[in-house]
């Protein structure tokens, strides 16, 4: 399934890499992390890397490595802004449970393998 960006997300990362004045696209993947289990990972990709899922979304390039794939396959991502804060928000069909202050998730055991 694809991981795919809302219209908002696309243009944040858009201006992000704009600014950076370099990169082939958003990286996006999993730590082990948190009271949950895990939490996501963002960087920019300047390559892609022979591991490396890739996906287009509201023209931009999404990146995603092998290992990080089952625990966002088929997720949606958002951007937010409010007040000062800004977040990228995710809609991840793949999540069983989430942590109290929301920083970290466990997945759904069917998608379990080891980082």
């Amino acid at each position: 399934m694809p991981i795919t960006l809302t219209e908002n997300a696309a243009k944040h990362i858009q201006q992000q890499l704009a600014k950076r004045g370099k990169g082939l696209a958003f990286r996006i993947g999993v730590k082990k992390s948190g009271c949950s289990g895990f939490s996501y990972t963002f960087d920019y990709a300047d390559q892609i890397n022979p591991d490396d899922q890739l996906f287009e979304s509201n023209n931009i390039r999404v990146v995603v490595d092998r290992i990080s794939l089952p625990y966002i396959d088929g997720s949606h991502i958002d951007f937010t802004k409010d007040g000062l804060n800004s977040v990228f928000k995710f809609i991840n069909p793949n999540i069983d449970n989430t942590c109290g202050c929301g920083d970290s998730f466990s997945i759904k055991e069917s998608n379990a393998i080891t980082l």
